[in-house]
């Protein structure tokens, strides 16, 4: 095998990538066309308040005109026209809201469902497990990132659009209250066509440049502060799953420690961001104060100079004003972009990931996988690939016949676990071939059972149809558990309700129920007792008596039951497998911030790091 130690960068990919498998996913999502009608709504919306904002700026001159001249009567008109304006944009604006809102919901709905439609894809999940750190917590990534992402690219989005768009229709205005204006400096004229336009534009570039310059570093510090957020919420969820081991061993003094280890490096993650910004405050607070007179400043030429009245004074300030702010809109959400291109990376190579983990391991060797004929299951040169070394069958070629049971040992670091995800199609790292029966009705049982969530008897019949409750009881009875017969109907979480050896009991009184043709076992029957291997092996005789069964495991276990045996073997002559891994920059922080949490956190955070970087 290939001893290649190459790395698939996922932190590589650009602004462009990022958005365009974002929008891979959307672009066949059930939900798009809902989201392109409600984007319609929201442009519609956004024009006709455009509209009447330019309404509204129009009626500065004759209001304020009506101030001047102490016309009482005008005023009172003009006051009309306000309300029925008003009136407009209120509605316009409610009805905005409840359009992002909307479109809002749709995008994460939309998002989200992408994610998991291609993270459960058939074994992408597990595989994207053993990429290394992109792999670490993609709950996160489909649940609170995926919402994240959704809240601020509406926001953001209609935001901008309608930034642009007022842009657009006040520029007009703008350019025609300055367009004939002439400067009188020192004896000479100078003709500035639309000088205010120039004025605002220039004003809103420095502040958009200054604030780039100090704001772009919260783009790398957020995706750090997700990423710690991430490992404290994950250090929790396995302290509480293994809270009886914790306390039985009194081992909460060491989880306190990890647990504060983890919130000190997600307080200093967040301490981080508050620094940027404060710097980013201080420009943007900066530009705010001078905004409240800059105006005035830039239209007091023509004012003076006796070119517009103070209505028109008002109006050519309006006017600035909503140039300016639409200029401003980078200004004003600069540490909302920043965010935004942050949770943006997480999801997009958390994306790009799922596709790339079904490429993973390119330049390795892999079992070949077929299908038998004659319905016998076959290993022919199987080598299974793992980092801490290859195993393999001590036999060359093996064939295992229909109804023959036949149990398979090795010592504990043998890759017994290894060797049952390989038979099952999980593990495809390794060498030789791996032929399974075709069409028939395969059942595989690792050494923890999985219960979805349900009552009891939706556990055993799992989803199967045409069973009856007295089956069900009775095969409860025949393996020990006839205390459950009256639980059936109960919802429960299982996999916490039954100690590890109920749970393993009901998993092989499900195969009792399911009746494949085909089971292979990965050490679930090592733990059993005598007594009780002996019932698991009497209800397996009595209820599939034509089934293969493969035992992987210790095989201390009834050799008259299993009279077959083969063993598996470490072979010191093949390099251990060194598989490439996914490393996303959204999920790791620059190496200058891992760095002081290394040196801050001591020899823990560095165990940390490299746990979670490492390769199942």
């Amino acid at each position: 095998m290939s001893d290649t130690t190459g790395t698939v960068q996922a932190e590589m990919s650009s602004l462009r990538d990022q958005l365009a498998t974002v929008r891979q996913g959307l672009t066949f999502s059930p939900g798009r066309r809902a989201l392109l009608g409600f984007g319609g709504g929201i442009l519609a919306v956004i024009l006709a308040t455009a509209y009447g904002q330019i309404l509204l700026n129009r009626w500065n001159q004759p209001f304020y005109d009506s101030l001047q001249r102490r016309d009482l009567a005008a005023f009172l008109d003009q006051l009309v026209v306000f309300a029925m304006i008003a009136g407009g944009l209120l509605v316009l604006n409610i009805g905005q809201q409840w359009l992002n809102q909307r479109f809002r919901l749709k995008l994460r709905e939309a998002l989200t469902t992408d994610l998991i439609e291609e993270w459960l894809k058939p074994n992408r999940a597990f595989r994207l497990l053993n990429a290394g750190a992109i792999g670490v917590n993609p709950d996160q990534r489909m649940q609170q990132d995926a919402g994240h992402l959704s809240d601020l690219s509406t926001d953001l989005g209609v935001g901008l659009v309608q930034s642009f768009i007022l842009l657009v229709s006040f520029v007009g205005v703008l350019w025609a209250l300055s367009s004939g204006f002439v400067f009188n400096i020192g004896g000479h004229t100078i003709a500035i066509p639309g000088y205010m336009v120039w004025a605002a534009f220039l004003y809103a570039g420095i502040a958009s440049w200054l604030s780039w310059l100090v704001g772009r570093p919260l783009i790398g510090l957020n995706s750090d502060r997700y990423a710690r957020e991430a490992d404290l919420r994950f250090s929790m969820v396995r302290v509480n799953e293994n809270i009886d081991a914790i306390t039985l061993s009194r081992g909460e003094a060491s989880e306190k420690r990890r647990l504060a280890a983890d919130l000190a490096a997600l307080v200093a993650s967040i301490m981080r961001i508050f620094r940027a910004q404060i710097n980013l405050g201080w420009v943007t607070d900066t530009y705010g104060w001078i905004t409240v007179v800059a105006p005035i400043l830039v239209a007091a030429p023509v004012y003076f100079a006796g070119d517009i009245t103070f209505g028109g004074l008002m109006m050519a300030v309006g006017a600035f004003n909503q140039v300016h702010s639409s200029l401003r809109w980078f200004v004003n959400n600069i540490g909302a972009i920043a965010d935004w291109r942050a949770t943006l990376m997480r999801v997009a190579d958390f994306r790009m990931a799922l596709k790339e983990a079904d490429q993973l391991h390119g330049s390795e060797q892999h079992i070949e996988l077929f299908e038998t004929k004659d319905g016998t299951m076959v290993f022919e040169d199987l080598i299974v690939g793992a980092t801490s070394g290859c195993s393999k069958l001590a036999e060359k070629s093996v064939t295992i016949k229909p109804g023959e049971h036949v149990v398979i040992t090795g010592d504990p670091s043998a890759g017994k676990t290894l060797f049952f995800r390989a038979v099952a199609g999980l593990w495809p790292w390794g060498a030789g071939r791996i032929g399974m029966p075709a069409g028939a009705n395969l059942a595989f049982i690792p050494r923890t059972p999985y219960f979805a969530p349900g009552t009891l008897r939706e556990v055993l019949i799992d989803g199967m149809t045409g069973i009856d409750d007295a089956s069900v009881t009775g095969v409860l009875a025949e393996i020990g558990l006839d205390h459950l017969a009256s639980s059936l109907g109960r919802h429960a979480r299982w996999d916490r309700e039954l100690n590890e050896e109920e749970q393993r009991l009901v998993a092989f009184a499900r195969l009792a129920l399911q009746k494949p043709d085909w089971v292979i076992i990965d050490e679930a029957m090592d733990t059993f007792s005598g007594t009780i291997a002996k019932r698991v092996f009497a209800m397996l005789g009595k209820h599939l008596p034509k089934a293969g069964l493969l035992n992987i495991g210790r095989g201390q276990h009834n050799y008259n039951f299993f009279p077959r045996a083969l063993e598996i073997i470490k072979c010191a002559d093949l390099p251990a497998l060194k598989p490439p891994r996914i490393r996303a920059g959204a999920l790791e922080p620059p190496p200058a911030v891992r760095q002081r949490k290394r040196n801050g956190n001591g020899a823990k955070q560095h165990d940390a790091d490299l746990e979670a970087e490492k390769v199942l």
